[in-house]
């Protein structure tokens, strides 16, 4: 149990730790923040041996839309539930939690007492997981504004986006390496060690205290409207790609979704201890933050989930050459999360990280935006620097600007928003600008498939996201007909036609977008960051 704090708890809803138990914390949550976040890239390149482990193809995207749903939902119920009795147990239980599931993801298909098969134990195992991940990221940033002063929050907020970019660079490599040489299983098992030392740390030096003069009523009304509303909407998102937009299936979702998001506006509005507080939202920081980050969720993702399908589809290079053309975007996030910190404790203000990092990101997508079939390696790489060191100095930017102005007592809600509403904008952009490419892609596509060719040797062709895993498919299909070889590389070149038109309309999208949010970061308020540990306000402030 962790020794007494030195805290100021009750009056300024600041904790003050002694040197050790703040050394020992900041471990524990920067090793949580880790596997939270080296875990969403981790995964991805043991994806063909899990498939052929498991054959579980058919079934492949459940495994990362479980894990969505989860984590999205788990990151506003706990952090309202640590408002009401206290960070340490919610967080503990999330890093508990997550690395139990994380050993049952890696034993999926040997659990012969579980009655379901390899592939639907770890769809349901990796949506368990889902769960601890939320209690994490939720806890882990609530934390931070627990035990330092506006000020000081934006430098270690910094330091953590800057290891969310440091798993991004590594995670991948990482996956491939334990997959290659050991098993696809052990990028699971990686996460017993660390997450065991991150319990101990955070179980023995971080203090386990209850808020004061907090009612503690569960909004149960609220709880099954927030789910009811969730669900369906990221399970739309998610399908729109195969089914279509006008399709019965997302159409019926985005309704039921719609009208529960009614009910759970209208529960919050009338609930004594609210899940989402809408009164945080009367506050102009608090909902221009808000809109702001969605928006760069949105644009965001545009430009980090389909930069490698450009550069293998229309590029021409190989999935390890863009993978590795990716690593200085998020080298250049790095060092802006790092850069914003300290901008925010030398200015104590935000509002310079804001703006600057909005138009950087706008600037970089721009020159995205500009791409071609022309455009050489030394481009990309010029702008992927730009739009990283923007994105790095945006991202810690709105969590610092909505804990500074929110009440102590809705201090988890209010942190919880950013990530709640990240989420959402990215898989909304995701989905939307898949939309768009296939629907570009298809007809474009269509109209350079040569006279003769038998539909069902196009059937590959259909998703442009898998061709890289079928071609050695369809050369050996394409080599059972006369001249195959010939007509297979002209529909590949229908395929870098169709994909380079459908690709240039994401990326000036995402341009439009990320100009949009450098007047929403213009009109964001600047409240100066407090430097001490006075009280903080507790009613929103407009």
């Amino acid at each position: 149990m962790a020794a007494p704090a030195d805290t100021d708890f009750r009056t300024s809803g600041l904790i003050r730790l002694t040197r050790p138990q703040l050394l020992w914390t900041m471990a524990g949550l920067m090793l949580s923040v880790l596997l939270a976040s080296l875990d969403q890239t981790i995964v991805g390149t043991a994806e063909p041996r899990i498939i052929a482990s498991l054959s579980g193809f058919t079934r492949y995207p459940w495994v990362a839309t479980a894990y969505l749903l989860t984590s999205t939902l788990a990151v506003p119920i706990f952090a309202k539930l640590s408002d009401m009795y206290g960070r340490k147990w919610f967080f503990l239980g999330g890093i508990a939690g997550f690395v139990g599931t994380s050993a049952l993801c890696g034993a999926s298909g040997t659990l012969n007492f579980f009655p379901l098969d390899g592939m639907s134990q770890l769809i349901v195992f990796r949506g368990l997981q889902g769960v601890g991940a939320g209690m994490m990221m939720a806890m882990a940033f609530t934390i931070i504004g627990d035990v330092f002063s506006p000020a000081e929050r934006g430098r270690y907020q910094g330091f953590f986006a800057a290891t969310y970019g440091m798993a991004s660079i590594f995670g991948p490599t990482l996956g491939g390496w334990l997959t290659d040489y050991i098993s696809w299983r052990a990028v699971f098992y990686v996460n017993l060690p660390v997450g065991l030392i991150a319990i101990v740390a955070i179980y023995s030096q971080f203090p386990a205290l209850r808020p004061q003069g907090v009612l503690r009523v569960m909004d149960w009304f609220g709880l099954v409207t927030l789910i009811g509303f969730l669900v369906p909407l990221l399970l739309a998102f998610t399908w729109v790609t195969d089914y279509g937009w006008g399709s019965s299936r997302v159409e019926g979702l985005l309704a039921f979704s719609m009208v529960m998001l009614a009910a759970f506006l209208y529960a919050e509005s009338k609930a004594v201890e609210p899940l989402l507080p809408l009164i945080l939202f009367h506050n102009s920081v608090i909902s221009m933050s808000s809109i702001a980050v969605f928006v760069l969720g949105m644009a965001m993702f545009g430009v980090i989930y389909y930069m490698p399908l450009f550069m293998q589809g229309v590029m021409g290079v190989t999935a390890t050459r863009s993978g590795n053309l990716l690593t200085p975007m998020m080298m250049g996030s790095v060092a802006g999360s790092i850069t914003t910190g300290q901008l925010n404790l030398r200015l104590a203000s935000y509002k310079l990280s804001a703006v600057s990092g909005s138009v950087l990101a706008a600037l970089g997508m721009i020159l995205f935006a500009r791409m071609d079939a022309a455009t050489v390696p030394s481009a990309v790489l010029a702008a992927m620097i730009i739009t990283g060191f923007g994105m790095g100095l945006l991202m810690p930017v709105y969590t610092v600007a909505v804990q500074n102005s929110a009440p102590v007592r809705y201090m988890g809600a209010a942190t919880a928003s950013t990530t709640f509403f990240r989420s959402i904008g990215s898989t909304m952009g995701v989905a939307v600008f898949g939309s768009v490419l296939l629907t570009n892609y298809h007809r474009d596509f269509a109209r350079g498939v040569p006279a003769g060719v038998p539909a069902s040797a196009l059937g590959p062709f259909s998703n442009p996201l898998m061709l890289a895993q079928a071609r050695p498919q369809l050369e050996a299909t394409f080599a059972r007909f006369s001249d195959g070889a010939r007509i297979l590389e002209k529909l590949f070149a229908s395929v870098r036609i169709a994909l380079l038109h459908g690709l240039q309309l994401i990326f000036i999208a995402s341009a439009v977008i990320m100009c949009a949010a450098v007047v929403l970061n213009i009109l964001l308020k600047d409240v100066k960051l407090r430097r001490s540990h006075a009280p903080e306000p507790e009613v929103p402030v407009v």
